[in-house]
């Protein structure tokens, strides 16, 4: 080393004996150590090595006020983790074991000569710089290990490794849903070959034993499967897994599923324009949207009244090729059927009375976009007719005219009505029922769209609060429980409308259930998510249950107190007490109770 090479290490010695401290530490300065301290007591030993780290210190055994053991045990307590060499004038085995099992590096006797206190500091310095090199490295193997396990569980493809004998080592989450679906019994530990239940998988493995033996890929194996009742197409890769003996320990299989890699966005959404849902009836509405809509077809909506047919047509002409053009809305019910002919088709001027001047009908103003028919199962044979030749054709003739008018519409009509019975009962021409069923999408009713609710209420209470500039914030578990639990015969239409109820009877930040209509505050009614029958009250037991007894006193209290509660509202009253509203009703007539607030 050359003299003006500094040796980049921080020393600490501690010596009561100033002539020997000062000795040792121009010593190590002359060996080049670049920071060289030295302390003379126990306590400015402690106050240095909690200031400032070290890379070995150098201590006498025999201090002032404490021994150089007691020193080590506190270095120790206080997490000091670089060498500590013991230095004394008086060797004893029984100190020298005391201070090895401590941790000391090394314990050296006086007087110790200048080479060996060199050495000793070397090879210490250089030890401590491997432990902690070693630390390093191990907590750089942990944190790319915890890396690699997030990225592992958070990849959407489904990830599974099996040794030799196709016991599976190791899956991620998406592996475990994917494997619980196919055959709940495959978990981590479990045997690859159940999938053999089915023939198709049975060749999978099949794959999997020809790579582990050859040591070759087999890369886009694609298979149907049936999980939920609907068609899915997985693309199932398959690699040796290597662990550097060049003979395949396992394999590695990824299963991506093909049927979702035409969708815009990933799995899950909440939105698609202005269609909210989050359940799996819904997610299904949304990959038919988006798949329908960029085919130039007549489409055919379905489901009850209040379901978001609109909006769906809305979507479908945003996701077509024809999003640019004007989107023509007509409401078939709306008018009679006189006027809706001229509505839909226009007139020319004095084709009848009133006719005054010729008339642009909604199919030309739909020319190049999309026209949607809303309630088409409301409208007349006659006009069912017209129709059916505007469908076939593209073309049709004004009111009065004898001119034929060619356009370019994309039709999407809708219908909550069963047009199956209709064409049954002869209501409905059964030609333009299968004219417009060429593809239909079907709205489920709300009460079968599993976890929507709460997602839509708060999307009307952000909407309404807002509209009315109220600070409302939220709406109280009781009564989002209210909403959970109520059938919705009206759909999302009525959600919307009970939530801009409660917004405007709201005078304060949080919706509650006395904002509630009746209908969805009843326990009793068929509005019920779970029908099932409510059973009689609990009230106080007596024997024999005298006509004015016990148990009517009782029952009378409490149903006061609960009135009172509730303010005199009986349907709030009868949930405070857990019973029906109309066990209540029985129970105020029974007891003759009369509240006076």
């Amino acid at each position: 080393m050359m003299p003006n090479e500094m040796i980049p290490a921080a020393i600490l010695v501690v010596d009561d004996e100033p002539s020997l401290r000062n000795t040792f530490r121009t010593f190590l300065k002359r060996a080049g150590y670049q920071r060289v301290e030295a302390v003379a007591s126990f306590g400015e030993a402690i106050e240095a090595v909690t200031a400032r780290s070290f890379d070995l210190i150098i201590c006498d055994i025999v201090l002032e006020s404490h021994s150089g053991i007691d020193l080590l045990k506190e270095f120790r307590s206080l997490g000091t983790s670089c060498p500590v060499v013991m230095i004394t004038g008086y060797p004893h085995v029984e100190t020298a074991v005391e201070a090895v099992r401590l941790g000391a590096f090394d314990y050296l006797a006086k007087p110790v000569e200048k080479e060996v206190l060199l050495k000793t500091a070397r090879l210490a310095i250089r030890q401590h710089r491997l432990v902690q090199e070693k630390l390093a490295a191990d907590s750089a193997c942990e944190r790319y290990r915890r890396f690699l396990e997030t990225l592992f569980r958070s990849v959407s493809d489904s990830i599974v490794s099996v040794d030799q004998d196709l016991t599976i080592v190791k899956m991620n989450q998406a592996a475990g849903q994917l494997f619980h679906a196919l055959q709940p019994a495959l978990q981590e530990g479990g045997r690859l070959d159940l999938l053999c239940y089915n023939k198709n998988f049975c060749r999978l493995t099949e794959s999997v034993r020809d790579v582990i033996v050859n040591g070759t890929e087999v890369s886009d194996h694609r298979l149907e499967f049936f999980p939920d009742g609907s068609c899915r197409v997985m693309s199932i890769c398959v690699s040796p897994l290597d662990d550097g003996t060049g003979v395949p320990a396992g394999a590695v299989l990824v299963f991506r599923d093909m049927s979702r890699q035409n969708r815009g966005d990933e799995e899950g959404k909440v939105r698609l324009h202005r269609l909210i849902g989050a359940s799996p009836a819904m997610q299904q509405v949304f990959l038919m949207i988006e798949n329908i809509g960029r085919v130039d077809t007549t489409v055919l909506i379905t489901g009850e009244s209040g379901t978001g047919k609109e909006l769906v047509a809305h979507a479908l002409h945003q996701e077509s090729s024809r999003c640019n053009r004007p989107l023509v809305m007509v409401d078939c019910a709306a008018m009679p059927e006189n006027l809706l002919e001229s509505e839909l088709f226009g007139h020319r001027k004095g084709a009848f009375t009133g006719a005054e001047e010729n008339r642009t009908g909604r199919i030309l103003q739909a020319d190049g976009g999309t026209l949607f028919l809303d309630e088409i199962g409301d409208i007349s044979t006659a006009m069912q007719l017209r129709l059916l030749r505007f469908l076939q054709e593209k073309t049709f003739y004004p009111v009065g005219s004898d001119r034929e008018v060619r356009v370019d519409v994309r039709v999407v009509a809708a219908t909550n009505a069963d047009l199956k019975e209709k064409v049954g009962n002869g209501s409905f021409r059964e030609d333009l029922y299968y004219r417009l069923l060429i593809i239909d999408i079907h709205l489920p009713p709300l009460r079968e769209r599993e976890g929507d609710v709460m997602l839509l209420a708060n999307h009307f209470l952000d909407r309404y609060a807002s509209r009315m500039d109220k600070g409302i914030s939220g709406i109280s578990q009781q009564a989002m429980e209210l909403f959970c639990r109520y059938r919705w015969p009206g759909n999302v239409r009525q959600l919307e409308h009970a939530i801009e109820r409660a917004c405007i009877l709201c005078q304060g930040t949080t919706i509650s259930t006395e904002h509630l209509p009746d209908e969805i505050l009843d326990g009793s009614g068929e509005g019920l998510r779970s029908p099932a029958p409510i059973a009689e009250p609990v009230w106080p037991q007596a024997a024999g249950r005298p006509p004015c007894g016990v148990q009517d006193d009782q029952a009378g209290q409490r149903i006061v107190a609960a009135l009172r509660t509730a303010g005199g509202n009986k349907a709030k009253a009868a949930r405070l007490l857990g019973v029906d509203r109309s066990t209540l009703y029985r129970k105020i007539r029974e007891l003759h109770i009369v509240l006076d607030l």
